[in-house]
């Protein structure tokens, strides 16, 4: 199930809106799987079906004529449990978090971390990390990595 809903973004209309990046908001997908489905699936065949979406959305872009840069990214949500991605007309280093974050070529490493989530969206008692203090020492040092992938010829 997981791999064809993430097929199926290509065949949904694409939102590239340079100047109201709430639009594009549009173009973002979230998807969760229990662990048994999770457990089922290799990282292979995800990263395939993450890379087969951007070819297709590579392709809605130049048929669109869309001027200026595109993005094609993935994520995991670690406290949704859930692996992300979305759209946005800007470049990799430019993407709209709200968090840090930092751009990587392993989208396998994405997925492995999903897929080994045993349990999604929940932290086990006792495996809790401090939090850190806003402008305090470690602030800066959790990132969230981000596969991206230009989808601009």
């Amino acid at each position: 199930m997981l791999l064809k809903e993430i097929r199926a973004i290509a065949g949904e209309t694409l939102v590239l809106a340079p100047h109201d990046q709430d639009t594009e908001t549009a173009n973002t997908s979230w998807f969760g799987a229990p662990p048994h489905e999770r457990m089922g699936l290799s990282a292979e065949e995800v990263v395939t079906a993450f890379e087969e979406t951007a070819v297709r959305l590579r392709d809605q872009v130049a048929e669109a004529g869309h001027a200026g840069p595109a993005t094609f990214y993935v994520w995991h949500d670690l406290q949704a449990g859930q692996l992300r991605c979305s759209t946005a007309s800007c470049r990799g280093d430019e993407l709209p978090f709200a968090e840090k974050y930092r751009t990587t070529e392993d989208l396998r490493a994405i997925v492995v971390e999903f897929l080994e989530d045993r349990a999604p969206g929940a932290i086990v008692w006792g495996e809790f990390d401090p939090v850190p203090i806003p402008d305090g020492p470690d602030a800066g040092s959790l990132e969230i990595p981000v596969w991206v992938c230009d989808l601009c010829p």
